[in-house]
């Protein structure tokens, strides 16, 4: 089988979220299955000067110059590839710095929105069908990854249905939230016959939804955890698109995502101050006094460390964690946030910091390496989401022995177990999960996992549950090859 994937960022060459994650890893997973996978994606500023960091500088591709229309306009572009050691993965981007040589890959550097940015993906969506158009590729499956590559599916099946009369297409949500709302004349720049401009089609309340585009054009819908596939179809979670959603339910995929079992290992990871293992756990200690000089906290082999790392906003529970903090700072606990987000966030936790100086250490920006020490060190980890569709800390923490504390939603409820008294007893307790989304329900689920804290024995059982999970990304690409042969079977009557 081979598998196009269309998507707007892919590590470790472009990444702002959890979708390049997933793009450096699923494709290497579905290869390594025996199947045929290529990725494509913008050339952003920082792609080419990552490719050499990693050290797979790119390369011009053969017969890669193309031309995509947008509007009334031929736009010209060229494509580089390059691959990742070990994998036979290849991954094009797609050059045209109009659109793509900026600062940011979706907004400026006050926080909005780029104002072509309904143009720029646009470009993309076009430009990678054309591309495949001048490789003469013909994939069995185009994979198309939220809002940005919505029209993916709509143009394969209006536009580009001579050139791909065979091809199955699969879009998957990765967060509902982000929809790609436009106003309605960019029809005419997408190059779309107004006869879909419909409540039925690409309408939603007078504007063009690119995530809509996607959800009614593709053959096949998947999303990032089963349970949020089933929160999506409600009104509490739909994000005005449950109707949608409720209408494809019989299409509709959950597949939890894997992680990336090389790069994350405590055995094995280079970025954490000591190894370890389930079999020799001795080095997590190590890690917690190094964590704890980096954040400038007491190195207490007694105390709870908790960690976060998140963007600092409402989605990720920031709220929650705000009215809570005073009485999480009346217990033993020490917390290290890492993260960046809304500037009340950033003042929030400067102020509390302040405050509590031996008991909470921030750094408020993104760092790789930063978030691989604190999963190493934490002993607890803290993800209050309000919805959180799959959740990747989750699975790092759970690797790591680092205790998940988390609030049932979405993928956070397919992958942590409770540690209620049976659970822990049998073996299938791996964290601590509140359901209800208040400060209180938080507290109370935190002072459950420091009453088993308490208690090494049971706190040892628990992170040795978690490290016996196993999430790894052949897991979820064994799944992901059974929905696209779902959605070849779906396409071949209408194709």
């Amino acid at each position: 089988m081979q598998i196009a994937m269309v998507a707007s960022e892919v590590a470790p060459f472009s990444k702002e979220g959890g979708l390049a994650d997933v793009l450096g890893s699923l494709p290497a997973a579905l290869a390594g299955l025996g199947e045929r996978a290529i990725v494509v994606s913008p050339l952003y500023r920082g792609v080419r000067e990552q490719a050499e960091r990693v050290g797979r500088p790119l390369e011009p591709v053969a017969d890669g110059e193309f031309r995509a229309p947008v509007g009334d306009a031929m736009v010209a572009g060229r494509a580089w590839k390059t691959s990742l050691p070990e994998t036979d993965v290849t991954f094009y981007f797609l050059e045209n710095d109009r659109y793509y040589d900026r600062d940011g890959y979706y907004t400026t550097e006050s926080n909005t929105d780029y104002q072509d940015n309904s143009e720029r993906f646009i470009y993309f969506s076009r430009g990678a069908l054309e591309l495949l158009k001048a490789l003469q590729l013909r994939p069995d499956v185009i994979h198309a990854h939220d809002w940005h590559t919505g029209l993916v599916p709509i143009y394969v099946r209006y536009i580009y249905a001579d050139e791909f009369p065979r091809t199955a297409t699969v879009f998957t949500i990765h967060n509902l939230a982000y929809q790609g709302l436009f106003w309605h004349w960019d029809m005419q720049l997408a190059g779309l016959p107004w006869s879909l401009f419909n409540w039925k089609m690409l309408e939603y309340y007078g504007n063009l939804s690119f995530l809509k585009a996607g959800l009614v054009g593709a053959d096949v819908l998947t999303t990032v955890s089963k349970t949020y596939a089933q929160e999506i179809q409600t009104e509490e979670y739909g994000c005005g698109m449950d109707g949608v959603l409720r209408e494809r339910a019989e299409d509709l995929y959950g597949i939890v995502n894997g992680i990336d079992t090389a790069e994350w290992d405590p055995a094995t990871d280079p970025m954490i101050p000591a190894n370890y293992s389930a079999e020799d756990l001795s080095g997590k200690a190590e890690c917690k006094r190094a964590l704890q000089e980096d954040f400038g906290l007491p190195q207490r082999e007694d105390a709870p460390l908790l960690g976060m790392v998140c963007r600092l906003v409402d989605q990720k529970g920031l709220d929650l964690l705000e009215e809570a903090l005073p009485r999480l700072m009346e217990t033993d606990l020490q917390l290290v946030v890492l993260g960046q987000g809304e500037p009340r966030y950033h003042e929030f936790l400067q102020a509390a910091r302040e405050e509590h100086p031996r008991r909470l250490g921030i750094r408020l920006t993104y760092d790789n390496e930063a978030a691989h020490r604190i999963e190493a060190g934490s002993d607890m980890f803290l993800m209050p989401s309000k919805f959180e569709p799959c959740g990747l800390n989750q699975l790092y923490s759970l690797r790591y022995g680092t205790v998940p504390v988390v609030r049932g939603t979405g993928g956070l409820a397919d992958t942590v177990t409770d540690c209620s008294e049976d659970a822990l007893k049998d073996g299938r307790a791996t964290g601590f999960v509140f359901r209800r989304y208040s400060p209180e329900a938080l507290v109370t689920a935190v002072e459950r996992a420091l009453r088993v804290y308490a208690d090494p024995a049971a706190w040892g059982r628990l992170m040795l549950n978690g490290m016996a999970q196993d999430w790894s990304w052949e897991r979820s690409a064994k799944e992901y090859l059974e929905v696209y042969r779902a959605a070849i079977r779906r396409a071949a009557p209408e194709r």
